[in-house]
């Protein structure tokens, strides 16, 4: 640890480690989202997670809004959870799903009571679990129990030269500790694939990670699509990224040096301690949801230009080594590594102030995310609606 720093946390009844106490208002569809805002709005410090989907989908299109459901309602940063639907079958199916886990929670249904009499009911409920909530106790954790996830966003040439290769000191720190880290972005692997292929531990893991790889690929030459100005972005671009394999280099960069020890589909909790890889797309609201719904309490963000994205239950650490981005968007970064660049300290140094910074983060400080209101919880969607 930093400086002999304690990590103090939230150990849950099933034995994983949250960094927050979140009291979580989920509505399992769109049409929901009105009656959880409105438990919200009636019991502040409450949370409510409105979000586009959860009607009419089928499949495994469907299978992925549930886990993701599931997954963010069991995920160790929420200490309790209401759920809210229309219909009730699929309020108790996603509650059930959570209580797993052995936390408080309580499932609606709109369907012959209405929006009021909904809200009303649940946010008594919501009331009583946000008072057991507050008196939940952090205690002294080890920084392996405290899954992490990592993404990129709004890269330059400057991520691939400081703010990744920082994240990858944490990383691998974390793994060596016998800690769980797991990162994604399929996309942004491309030009660079092989060298996560060549890092995976098994032939079985290999073969996993490629089929997704290749799959994704023969997905987009299909399409017949011009994928430029959406990879690389036109901020990636105006960074001075021109093409995808450049950016490649610099996402992974941020994955460290350890093997891969599996690979895991969308918001799928992993099974093994490790270097994790996720299939998810690179936009970062959606990736970090996923991330957040497979039991990540912590996410570490390099960016160059300045992605400013957030989410509600797992606190997003921001760090930049572009000079340009940390003074005019400071009030976004929580840590400014362009020293790296000016040689003012080594990647060493680096490393240590971020791993400071996640200590500091995982004892309740806020992140420039939270403290700015940005929750971004943005679910995927495979397919069209029946």
């Amino acid at each position: 640890m930093v400086d002999n720093q304690q990590i103090f946390a939230y150990r849950r009844s099933n034995g994983r480690v949250g960094v927050r106490n979140h009291v979580a208002i989920l509505p399992v569809d769109d049409i929901s989202n009105a009656a959880a805002e409105k438990v919200a709005a009636m019991i502040p410090g409450t949370l409510a997670l409105p979000h586009a989907y959860g009607r009419l989908q089928f499949g495994e299109d469907l299978d992925l809004t549930f886990r993701t459901l599931i997954g963010t309602g069991a995920n160790a940063n929420v200490a309790a959870c209401v759920v809210i639907a229309i219909e009730p079958n699929w309020a108790d199916r996603i509650a059930e799903g959570i209580a797993a886990t052995g936390k408080p929670v309580e499932a609606f249904a709109i369907e012959r009571t209405g929006d009021l009499q909904t809200a009303a009911n649940a946010a008594r409920v919501a009331q009583k679990m946000l008072q057991d909530a507050t008196e939940l106790q952090r205690e002294p954790v080890a920084l392996s129990d405290v899954w992490v996830s990592i993404k990129c966003g709004e890269s330059d040439t400057t991520t691939g030269l400081a703010s990744c290769p920082t994240v990858a000191r944490v990383v691998d720190r974390v793994v060596d500790e016998g800690g769980t880290a797991f990162f994604g972005e399929t996309p942004e692997l491309t030009g660079g694939e092989y060298l996560i292929a060549e890092r995976c531990e098994s032939e079985e893991v290999r073969k996993k990670f490629q089929t997704i790889y290749d799959d994704y690929l023969a997905m987009i030459e299909a399409s017949g699509a011009d994928l430029f100005g959406s990879q690389p972005t036109e901020g990636n671009i105006r960074g001075g990224l021109t093409t995808i394999e450049e950016k490649a280099l610099g996402n992974i960069a941020k994955t460290g040096t350890k093997p891969v020890v599996d690979v895991l589909g969308p918001a799928e909790a992993p099974t093994k301690s490790g270097l994790n890889y996720m299939d998810t797309s690179s936009a970062a609201g959606e990736c970090v949801t996923l991330m957040a719904a497979a039991g990540a309490v912590l996410h570490l963000f390099p960016t160059g230009q300045g992605n400013v994205v957030g989410n509600p239950i797992e606190p997003v650490i921001k760090l930049s080594g572009n000079p340009l981005t940390v003074s005019t968007m400071s009030e976004h970064i929580d840590l400014d590594v362009s020293g790296l660049l000016s040689r003012e300290y080594d990647l060493d140094e680096a490393g240590r102030r971020l791993l400071d910074v996640v200590v500091r983060t995982a004892n309740g400080r806020l992140t420039a995310a939270e403290a700015l209101g940005h929750r971004e919880f943005v679910m995927t969607k495979l397919y069209r609606s029946a």
